[in-house]
Order: C-alpha cells, then structure tokens, then sequence
C-alpha cells in the first residue's frame, strides 16, 4: 500500500502550533454563529405558526386569504433552520477530521477531544429543531 504525498509540508515550530489552534478555534466561532442562525430561525418559526395558529383561532378577525400560509411558513423557518445546522454540523466535523489527520500530527495536540461545549450545543439544538418541527407538524 503507497500512501500518497502530503499537499503540505508541517513543521513543528510554536507559528504553526499557534496557527493550528487560531484555525481550531475559528472553526468553533464559525459553529458558533451557525448556532446562533439556526436557533434564530427556528424560533422565529415557532413563533409564527404558534402565534399565528392562535391569533386566527381566537376569533372577531376576518378569515386570511390562505389559512395555512402561517403554519407552512413557520414549519418552512424550522426546518431551514434545522437543516443549516446539520449541514454546519458536518462541515464542522470535517474540518476536525481534517485538523487531526496525519498531515498536522506534529503540530497538533496529543489528545483529540472529542466535543466541545458548542458542538454538543448544536446537537441539543439538532435535536430540539427536529422536535419542535413535529410539534407544529400536528
């Protein structure tokens, strides 16, 4: 079995050390923002189909053109949301897979952590996405 050459060339010096770890970092504030996005959005269309659904059911309003539009639009929110989160989630992840591969061993840490508080952040709002879109669904 041949391995292929590395594209780059890593040497162990603290430049590179630091320039690992400003990367490492940067890929944590970019999931970060992704976070902050989808949380937003989903919110957003929790709040449309839920209000929405209620204000029309309370009564004394003339019925809307097309009743359904808040319900579709508040599920359309929740599932972009959902779905720009699972997608930040594996791009995440690649860049991790990437960063700890054999071409940066000599500048990376020697453990790999497996988590972080954002990460597992963004899996309980996966999974919190993936809820509240069966909760407005019926």
């Amino acid at each position: 079995m041949s391995t292929a050459p590395h594209r780059y060339q890593v040497t162990p010096s603290s430049k590179s050390h630091y320039s690992w770890l400003r990367t490492r970092m940067s890929a944590e504030r970019t999931l970060m923002s992704s976070l902050r996005t989808a949380l937003a959005m989903i919110g957003f269309g929790f709040t449309i189909a839920k209000f929405l659904d209620k204000l029309a059911s309370a009564g004394g309003a003339k019925e809307a053109l097309f009743p359904a539009a808040p319900k579709v639009l508040g599920l359309g929110l929740i599932a972009a949301g959902t779905l720009s989160l699972l997608i930040a989630t594996i791009q995440y992840r690649h860049l991790l897979d990437y960063l700890w591969s054999d071409t940066f061993r000599a500048i990376a840490p020697d453990q790999r952590r497996l988590s972080s508080s954002a990460y597992s952040m963004t899996l309980i709002a996966l999974s919190a996405g993936v809820l509240v879109f069966v909760l407005c669904l019926f």
